[in-house]
């Protein structure tokens, strides 16, 4: 009898609770997720310009591109011209501390350049940026 009891407290000893390493492990999970930064990409790489005066943006929200052929690509998605605005409001609003940054390739047309600028003022945003490399 005495071996029996023996028996049953070496089984309740050897079984560890894994519930509170779990729960520590689920908001560490959750931590990392809340606090990540996600970089988005306007979609396509862009040839830009050089520039001596060329400085880093870090609060770069919204970006969009301009491809050599006057292509407009905002979140991956080709957008036509007159869509741009709507897209920059809808991103805006989803951020309004961000900037826009245009990355226009240095044979996109100009045109293209100030329609999307003007679509970004319009949209509210005044805080309207284009991409360049430093020399």
């Amino acid at each position: 009898m005495k071996q029996h009891f023996a028996n049953l407290l070496d089984e309740d000893e050897a079984q560890i609770d894994m519930t509170p390493m779990l729960d520590v492990v689920f908001i560490m999970l959750i931590f990392f997720i809340v606090t990540a930064t996600f970089v988005k990409e306007a979609g396509i790489d862009v040839n830009r310009p050089e520039a001596a005066t060329a400085v880093q943006k870090d609060r770069a929200n919204i970006l969009v591109a301009i491809s050599d052929t006057s292509e407009i690509w905002i979140n991956k998605r080709q957008v036509d011209v007159r869509a741009v605005q709507a897209n920059i409001e809808r991103l805006y609003a989803e951020n309004p501390q961000g900037s826009v940054v245009i990355q226009a390739d240095k044979q996109a047309t100009t045109e293209t350049l100030i329609k999307v600028m003007d679509a970004a003022r319009s949209a509210g945003v005044f805080d309207v940026s284009i991409a360049a490399q430093d020399e």
